[in-house]
């Protein structure tokens, strides 16, 4: 007995060296297919920037002017313009703030009718499902041409992007959510007599509000600048004002508009994050 446990300890000794060895010293045919799979990522990566034009001779050639422009921008001006540009400023909030509030409202009826927890007809929730993915799909950029070339240029367009996008978007962080919510008080309530919306506004929805606030007022924090970006396509906003002053390189003037959408930013995630603590009673 004492012989075979030798055995079967030197053996095991053993095996735990092979392995040892393998870990550092791999067999030649693993060496061989990382070496394979590290050169066609490398090959991938580089025709990737060759085909991007990262690697050309636009890039050096461009470098010089990137920094002259810099340089430019180091000294903000147009301050005679500056109310201007403080109008065109409260245009992209007040579209940020408008096209996530509308966005908002629509998403809540269309997460019930995605989540499984409120909607338990599967097909009709797959539809609903792909209808949201569909929406957010494309940028805003996307919906912005598409309704400026509808409706003509101004905020409205950039408005009714945001709450396009906006809308796939909040619906899945809602309907994931209610998926995540309890099911015992929306069955406590159907069982005391309630019907399908007594369960989902006395069940459903006080478990999930927090979690509603919190994606809206961040998603309200990211349009802001969404809107800057959807001005520069004809959506109205200090984005317009600032394609336009970099289209004549007038720098100065884009630099200080710069500095307010920073200052605009700042402020607002400020307050997103003073209204979140507020309702949601976080201290």
């Amino acid at each position: 007995m004492a012989l075979n446990e030798q055995n079967k300890v030197s053996a095991e000794q053993r095996m735990g060296n092979r392995d040892l060895l393998n870990l550092v010293s791999p067999p030649r045919a693993d060496r061989l297919r990382r070496l394979a799979f590290w050169l066609a990522a490398a090959v991938l990566l580089g025709y990737s920037a060759w085909a991007s034009g990262v690697i050309s001779l636009k890039l050096f050639t461009g470098l010089p002017k990137l920094g002259d422009a810099f340089v430019m921008m180091l000294v903000p001006s147009g301050f005679q313009h500056l109310p201007e540009f403080l109008w065109a400023l409260m245009e992209t909030v007040a579209m940020a703030f408008l096209g996530t509030l509308l966005a908002g409202l629509m998403a809540i009826p269309l997460a019930l009718l995605c989540a499984r927890t409120t909607f338990p007809i599967r097909i009709l929730q797959f539809g609903f499902r792909r209808f949201s993915d569909s929406l957010r799909s494309l940028d805003y950029l996307i919906w912005a041409l598409i309704f400026v070339r509808a409706i003509g240029l101004g905020p409205f367009a950039g408005i009714l992007a945001i709450a396009v996008v906006d809308l796939g978007t909040l619906a899945k962080l809602y309907s994931e959510a209610i998926d995540n919510a309890s099911r015992k008080p929306s069955e406590g309530v159907q069982a005391a007599g309630g019907t399908w919306l007594d369960s989902i506004r006395l069940g459903i929805l006080p478990q999930v509000l927090p979690n509603i606030l919190s994606a809206t007022l961040y998603m309200w924090e990211s349009n802001t600048r969404s809107a800057t970006i959807l001005g520069i396509v004809g959506a109205g906003g200090i984005g317009y004002q600032l394609a336009d002053r970099l289209r004549v390189y007038e720098f100065g003037q884009a630099s200080l508009m710069i500095i307010l959408i920073i200052i605009a930013v700042a402020s607002i995630d400020s307050l997103s994050g003073i209204l979140r603590r507020r309702l949601i009673g976080r201290q």
